[in-house]
Parts: C-alpha cells; sequence; structure tokens
C-alpha cells in the first residue's frame, strides 16, 4: 500500500512539472530560435526633444534584411507614393486660417486697392517673403481682371493655380538615391542641431526602405552622445545597417568608412548625418567641407541635404545660407511644419537659396517625413473646399 502511494505520488508530480512547463514555455521565434527583439524605444524627435507619448503602431513583420541576408522582425514603413496627400490635414489644420483669410478678401464685391493690400499682408503672415509676396498678388490682379472672375469658385481655382506656380509647379525635386554601378548613392544630411536633423535621417531611411532601397547609415554626428545611438535605432527598426565610430571621433572617418561599408554590402544608398557643431577649435563649416573632401574619395556625392527648422521662419534662411557656402546643398527638408510653421515659408527658402524643396516633416511619426509636391501642399495651405 506504502509503495503505490509513492508511485502516485511520483506521477502527480511529473504531471505538474510537465503543465508548469508548458504554461511558462516562451514560444519560438524565427528558425526556432529565441523571441525577435522587442521594439527599440522611440527615438526622440528633435536632437535634444523627449520621445512622443501617442506615436501609432506601426505593421511589424518577419521578413529577410536585404543587407544582412537573414530574416528578422523589422517594421514596415508606409509606402511614400501619396504621402502628402494622406498627411494633408496635419498640415492644414495649423494653415486653413491663411485660406479662409485670402478666400474671404477675393470674395469681396469691389476689389479695391484697400482689399487688394488686406491679400499681401494676409500671404505676408504666411512667411512667403516680401518679394515672392507681391509678385503672386501682381499675378492674381492681373487674372482677376483680365477673366472677369467674380464666381467663389472661379476665384479659387485661379489662387490655387497661382499658389503652385509660386511654390514651384515643374521644379525639380528628385532624390538622388539610385546606385551606381560600382557604389551606393552617398546623402550628406547637414544642419544645425535642435532643427531635428539625425531624426530625420532615420526618418528618410524609412522612406527609402517604403521604396525598396537597402540603406546604410553614417553616424558622423561624433560630438553629440545620443547621436549614433539614436540613428542605430531607427535603422534597426527597418533593417538599415549603422556605422559608427568613438565619442569625439573624426566625423569625415566614419562618413568614409559608412560609404566603404555600403560598397561592401552592396547597398542602393548611404545616409551620413554629420554634425550640427562641435566640440573642437575646428570651425563647423570646415568640419563638413573636409567630410566632404573624405567621403569623395570613393565618388561625388549624390545629394546634400540640408534640415531646416521651418518655425525659425526667416532666421532660418539666412542660417541656411551659411551652409550653401561652405557644401553644395542640393536640397532642403522643412521639419516641424505641423505645428506654429507658416507654409510660405516653402516659397521663402527656396527664393533665396535657389534650391528646391524635397522633404517636408508633418508629424512626431515615423513615417510623417513626405516628398515635397507642390499641388497637394497647395492644397494643404488653402485648406478643403467645403471649409472655405
Amino acid at each position: 500500500m506504502i509503495e503505490l502511494l509513492v508511485v502516485v505520488g511520483i506521477v502527480l508530480v511529473l504531471a505538474a512539472a510537465v503543465v508548469v512547463g508548458f504554461v511558462t514555455r516562451r514560444p519560438a521565434g524565427p528558425r526556432g530560435g529565441a523571441l525577435p527583439p522587442a521594439s527599440p524605444v522611440e527615438p526622440q524627435l528633435g536632437e535634444d526633444a523627449a520621445p512622443p507619448r501617442d506615436t501609432p503602431l506601426r505593421t511589424v513583420e518577419q521578413v529577410e534584411s536585404p543587407l544582412l541576408g537573414e530574416s528578422q522582425a523589422l517594421e514596415v514603413p508606409e509606402p511614400t507614393a501619396g504621402r502628402l496627400t494622406r498627411l494633408r490635414s496635419r498640415l492644414s489644420r495649423s494653415q486653413t486660417t491663411l485660406g479662409r483669410g485670402l478666400f474671404a478678401l477675393l470674395s469681396r464685391d469691389t476689389l479695391d486697392e484697400e482689399t487688394w493690400e488686406q491679400v499681401e499682408d494676409t500671404l505676408l503672415t504666411s512667411d512667403m517673403g516680401l518679394a515672392a509676396t507681391q509678385e503672386l498678388v501682381e499675378r492674381l490682379r492681373t487674372r482677376v481682371r483680365v477673366e472677369g472672375l467674380t464666381s467663389p469658385a472661379d476665384l479659387r481655382t485661379v489662387l490655387r493655380e497661382e499658389l503652385v506656380t509660386t511654390i514651384g509647379r515643374d521644379t525639380d525635386r528628385t532624390l538622388r538615391t539610385l546606385p551606381h554601378a560600382d557604389r551606393p548613392a552617398v546623402v550628406l544630411v547637414v544642419g544645425v542641431n535642435g532643427t531635428g536633423k539625425t531624426t530625420t535621417c532615420g526618418k528618410l531611411a524609412r522612406v527609402l526602405v517604403a521604396d525598396g532601397r537597402s540603406v546604410v547609415l553614417g553616424a558622423a554626428d561624433t560630438f553629440r552622445a545620443a547621436a549614433a545611438d539614436q540613428l542605430e535605432t531607427w535603422g534597426s527598426r527597418v533593417g538599415a545597417h549603422t556605422v559608427r565610430g568613438p565619442e569625439g571621433g573624426d566625423p569625415a572617418a566614419v562618413a568614409f568608412d559608412a560609404v566603404a561599408k555600403g560598397k561592401e554590402l552592396k547597398a542602393d544608398t548611404v545616409l551620413v548625418d554629420t554634425a550640427g557643431r562641435l566640440h573642437t577649435k575646428t570651425g563647423l563649416m570646415d568640419e563638413l567641407g573636409k567630410v566632404k573632401r573624405v567621403v569623395e574619395k570613393h565618388g561625388p556625392i549624390d545629394e546634400t541635404l540640408l534640415v531646416l527648422d521651418a518655425t525659425t521662419g526667416q532666421n532660418g534662411v539666412v542660417q541656411a545660407r551659411v551652409f550653401t557656402e561652405a557644401v553644395q546643398v542640393t536640397g532642403v527638408v522643412l521639419t516641424k511644419l505641423d505645428g506654429t510653421a507658416k507654409g510660405g515659408i516653402v516659397v521663402a527658402v527656396q527664393r533665396e537659396l535657389g534650391i528646391p524643396v524635397k522633404l517636408i516633416g508633418l508629424g512626431e511619426g515615423p513615417d510623417d517625413l513626405a516628398p515635397f509636391e507642390a499641388e497637394a501642399f497647395a492644397d494643404a495651405l488653402l485648406g478643403d473646399e467645403a471649409a472655405l
């Protein structure tokens, strides 16, 4: 009897162990291994900003990394085609007053000199700049007079057409990121700290991945301690390889190594994030010039993108001139256009610098960086027709 009880006890213990093991056992990850790593902490949005608390969830899929050749749990960025149109509401929330103000003035029974002056004042408040505003108003006055426009629908159509012309309907905004026969395309990202430069670099990696490109990131901002970590976090989410160096190291060396790694991995594009300030006696512009010269040992740089904070208005234009004197800037990225920024700054930047706006940032989400489209931007500035 005692032996029977012992046997029953042993069976019960073994059964309990099996149950506990089943409940606590973690499901297998890819290839029978551990679970994919948890999504990294949301990186900061500006150079020193805290991460957002309301960032929407992104799609995560088990896909093969084009550079590493192995299956990973990676985020799937939102497609870039039509992205600006999808983000239109974020811009129009802060800009609809411009469209309403202009439409209300142009819909008056009599368009006298005082009314046209008010139209000009309204446009000036959008940071468009004096010269561009005066030209736009003159074209509007001519068309209204010559075509005899009076209906609200016709007035809005003409206003939109002339605004698109001012923004630049036919401006070449192509991002040159396609690889060459023997090396990847190289994009240099420049700008002062505080504009969201490193974040923009990370978001641009997502834009390229969404368009089917493989990307290597170069963390050449060796002055700011968190910059390399921040950039690596962005890259790891979409399978981009990040090249970094020691804190306080030579930025040009990191940039050179990033392009070399891009060639080794046969990547499509290398994005190089540069410093916005330095802790050495070397001037920032001299350092940028050095980075450019060293990188070009691999071949010409395809794009140099200048990141500007749209909320700084005309001060940002002044800031931009300094960079254009140091490196050959090929395109502008305007960030923070969804807040208090005034949309006319797009016109002012392009007119003053002679450089096209190629990308705009319209929010805090990882996929809120959009290729710039003149027509969609004009629609956002004017707001929905029904609202006007």
